[in-house]
């Protein structure tokens, strides 16, 4: 099951966001508009748009992880 959160972030974050989706064994994404990068790509996520409302798509389960996601939900 495809699990979908939108987030917001900040340039600074991006090296601690990385470092969380690296510890998981499955695919992460990141997203914006029709842009998609593997959220364990630092290269990739500092290319994303940090003003927009972010998408992170993901089918494992990894507490830490979602607790990290879950301080960076947007409402």
């Amino acid at each position: 099951m495809m699990k979908e959160r939108k987030i917001k972030m900040t340039p600074a974050q991006v090296n601690e966001f990385v470092n969380e989706a690296s510890k998981c064994d499955f695919d992460i994404d990141i997203s914006y508009n029709h842009y998609i990068v593997d959220a364990k790509s630092v290269i990739g996520v500092m290319g994303l748009d940090f003003n927009a409302i972010l998408t992170v798509k993901y089918s494992g389960d990894n507490a830490e992880f979602e607790n990290y996601v879950s301080r960076l939900a947007s409402a």
